[in-house]
């Protein structure tokens, strides 16, 4: 039995699937136009699809190069696959809030999607996906003993990054899995079935997503 259900975007311009009784959040309080924004019922867990502009080439690297603690690389040296790995690093990023740490578990690895047919353009579709975690600090926490370790929460991202070259745009999809319910319930098969569930929900959009309407990017 599947574990997902087809599901329309961005008022049917996008079509796709996500987990089977997940809630749109549109309907509970408003949500960025850029963005959909999809709840578990049963976990913390969160799915976003989010339209942004495509990152320049010199931001990415930069981005990359602060990431690593590496100089960046001369643009005019960098590959395309090390600045669309670069253009990930980034808008991972983007997510952080202050204090917080990323760590890279899969790096991206190139994949195909079943864009190009649709497409009113003949310039490349490149998709990359990974796994990354993010720490964050946590806030009015006790006091550490020395040689301690600060209290924090845990947070895995499963991701997708989908180029569209021509329209100037990066497609990205974020499967959030945070850790803390159930590190506290002592449920490490939970955690276990919600990652499967991750990785698998992104391998079904790369098989199934499916761009309607073009106009969404002009």
């Amino acid at each position: 039995m599947s574990q997902h259900t087809n599901q329309e975007f961005y008022g049917g311009a996008m079509r796709g699937v996500v987990p089977q009784s997940w809630i749109d959040s549109s309907t509970l309080r408003e949500v960025p136009d850029h963005q959909e924004l999809f709840l578990s019922s049963t976990t913390l867990s969160s799915l976003i699809i989010e339209i942004n502009q495509r990152v320049p080439q010199e931001e990415a690297l930069t981005a990359s190069a602060k990431f690593s603690n590496r100089p960046a690389a001369p643009s005019g040296s960098a590959t395309s696959l090390q600045v669309d790995h670069a253009a990930c690093l980034y808008h991972l990023h983007d997510l952080c809030d202050e204090g917080d740490t990323m760590k890279v578990i899969t790096s991206p690895s190139k994949i195909d999607v079943h864009l190009a047919a649709s497409s009113p353009d003949p310039a490349p579709i490149k998709a990359y996906r990974g796994v990354v975690s993010f720490t964050t600090p946590k806030k009015d926490a006790e006091p550490v003993s020395a040689g301690g370790t600060p209290p924090s929460s845990r947070l895995t991202c499963h991701y997708l990054l989908v180029r569209l070259v021509a329209q100037e745009t990066d497609l990205l999809v974020f499967f959030n899995v945070p850790h803390e319910e159930f590190e506290r319930s002592g449920d490490p098969k939970g955690l276990g079935a919600e990652e499967a569930l991750a990785a698998d929900t992104i391998t079904a959009l790369v098989e199934k997503l499916e761009i309607c309407d073009w106009g969404l990017f002009v």
